[in-house]
């Protein structure tokens, strides 16, 4: 089997120390493809953490494969998935933990080619995040907010020197002294399922006309977890993010502080995460926007 494999993908893998899983991989997609009666097309580009391929399935309908790349586990992406049941993402077709490969209802373009007004992208992807939204059973095993604040508070420091301090250290102290205010307010009454990371890139055209999400992080935590991702995107756009989080807040009822404290977190660790695997100019130009605000 003739695989074209994504450059981000590659980097990603090998930047981890995980080239024997590229060996693989022909084989995995081969099982899968026999398993589930697949005609695999072309892969897709656009991610890091996963493989994605166009394939068409045995009643003819088109549908996407989706394998995760070695330490990415895409079992809270099913999880919430499921929970969505195609209402706001992408419907799941076929899930297989073991090789930990999604079978997903195939979308068209993304918003970013499709609607050319930033604002207006904005306000649809406010409008996605809430249809999403969706209290939680105690049953339900997804990570909470607190505990991604807590996360990426113990992987900040340690990512920001391993790839040469992309930042200043004050924007790094800003983003922890975030972490910890959003790790004590949250509270496992008020959390809803949550995306993780909406951004235009990850909003994608249904057959209709309308939008919906792909790769769902998969979280219960507070709704400004989704809108902060809001305000960190688009870091060469210019326009006032103090006005941004403020015009989601008026939208949503959402407090603007924790909107404006998330976008910082997901803004200073998916920067440095960018820059640590190369992934630009997308890294820099987040951080550049980070350390002015912190200045």
């Amino acid at each position: 089997m003739r695989l074209d494999i994504p450059d981000q993908v590659r980097q990603t893998v090998v930047a981890d120390g995980n080239e024997s899983w590229l060996d693989e991989l022909p084989g995995v997609i081969e099982s899968l493809a026999q398993d589930w009666s697949l005609r695999i097309g072309s892969s897709l580009a656009g991610g890091h953490a996963a493989l994605v391929v166009e394939v068409t399935m045995g009643d003819g309908s088109a549908a996407v494969l989706k394998i995760g790349v070695p330490d990415r586990d895409v079992g809270q992406e099913a999880v919430a998935l499921r929970l969505a049941n195609g209402a706001g993402c992408a419907r799941l077709l076929g899930e297989d933990r073991r090789r930990q490969a999604l079978l997903l209802e195939r979308l068209g373009a993304p918003m970013q080619a499709v609607v050319a007004d930033p604002v207006s992208r904005h306000l649809l992807l406010c409008e996605l995040a809430v249809r999403l939204w969706r209290p939680l059973g105690p049953d339900v095993d997804l990570p909470t907010g607190a505990r991604v604040a807590e996360r990426y508070a113990d992987q900040l420091p340690r990512l920001w020197e391993q790839a040469g301090e992309p930042c200043s250290p004050a924007t790094v102290a800003d983003a922890l002294d975030c972490m910890e205010q959003r790790r004590r307010a949250h509270d496992d009454r008020s959390a809803v399922l949550v995306h993780g990371d909406i951004h235009e890139m990850n909003a994608l055209q249904a057959r209709d006309g309308t939008y919906k999400l792909i790769d769902p992080a998969g979280l219960r935590a507070e709704p400004a977890c989704d809108l902060g991702t809001i305000v960190r995107s688009n870091p060469d756009l210019g326009d006032d993010l103090r006005a941004r989080t403020e015009r989601l807040a008026s939208l949503t009822g959402v407090d603007a502080t924790a909107i404006w404290e998330w976008g910082t977190i997901h803004r200073v660790v998916s920067g440095v995460y960018a820059c640590s695997i190369g992934f630009q100019p997308f890294g820099g130009l987040l951080l550049a926007e980070a350390d002015r605000l912190t200045a």
